[in-house]
Formats: structure tokens, C-alpha cells, sequence
């Protein structure tokens, strides 16, 4: 088994196990079983294991794929008042920022609610590309972003 398969297969197995808030608490319990990584791979593999941090009863917490089912997902108005950093537009693009791994949920999110305005998104580690269909449709869209955002 090479690094990589061990330091992700620890991973979610620290995740199944426990209920870990960020990823100084993940990194802190993979030293513990002496496991050192960086923030940047840290983030590489939480993405590639599709380990997504949504809204829970006791805060936000990482979460394994198969622990969060279709009809589970928080929407975007639980998902955006806690997670929501920043906004800015241009032209038919809206750049999203949220805090840490905050982004993938998100965008989910604005998938799921298929709204006329938007064309596609596109989700980093805490940033969301998101195509608008017309300068119009990023200014409606951005104005509702915002008051959802608003209300956490």
C-alpha cells in the first residue's frame, strides 16, 4: 500500500469514527497515529475521497459520501449563512468565496436548486465559479445569494 492509499484510508477512517470539525483537528489526529501532511495535501485528498463538511446538529463536520444521502443534503439556504465568506461579479460570472472546504457543498447546492439564472458552477476548495445566463440573471442572482446569506 503506497502513502497515499494508507494517509486516505486513515482519513476516512478518522472520519467514519469521529465527529471532526476542521482540518487542524483532522491533521492533529493523523500525527497522532504518525501521519504527517500539509494543509495542500490535506485538502488534495479530502477532495478526492469526495469528504464533504456539511451542517450538523453539533456544528459543522466532515462527513463521509455514503453518510450524507440525497434527501440529507442541507440546501443552500442552511448551507450559505454558515459557510458564505464573499461575493463579486463580472459580466456573466459570479466568483463565490466560502470558508474552508466550503465550496463543493455549495455548489451542490445551487445545482440542485436548478435556477433559470444559472448556467453551471465550477467549485474549488473555497471558491465557486458560477455562469450566469446574462448580466441580468448575475445581478438577480447575486442580490438572492446575498440575502440568503444574510439570514444565518
Amino acid at each position: 500500500m503506497t502513502n497515499k492509499q494508507q494517509r486516505q484510508n486513515t482519513i476516512l477512517q478518522l472520519i467514519g469514527a469521529h465527529q471532526i470539525a476542521n482540518q487542524e483537528e483532522l491533521k492533529r489526529l493523523l500525527v497522532e497515529r504518525g501521519l504527517r501532511v500539509t494543509q495542500a495535501t490535506l485538502s488534495r485528498d479530502l477532495r478526492e475521497l469526495g469528504i464533504v463538511r456539511a451542517p450538523t446538529d453539533s456544528g459543522a463536520r466532515y462527513l463521509l459520501p455514503e453518510m450524507v444521502s440525497d434527501e440529507a443534503k442541507p440546501s443552500i439556504d442552511i448551507l450559505l449563512p454558515q459557510l458564505f465568506s464573499r461575493i463579486d461579479g463580472v459580466s456573466e460570472l459570479i466568483v463565490l468565496h466560502t470558508l474552508p472546504s466550503g465550496a463543493q457543498p455549495i455548489a451542490e447546492a445551487i445545482d440542485s436548486e436548478a435556477w433559470p439564472e444559472v448556467m453551471g458552477t465550477l467549485a474549488g476548495e473555497n471558491t465557486i465559479l458560477i455562469v450566469c445566463r446574462s448580466v441580468d440573471a448575475r445581478t438577480t442572482l447575486t442580490r438572492r445569494l446575498l440575502q440568503l446569506a444574510k439570514r444565518g
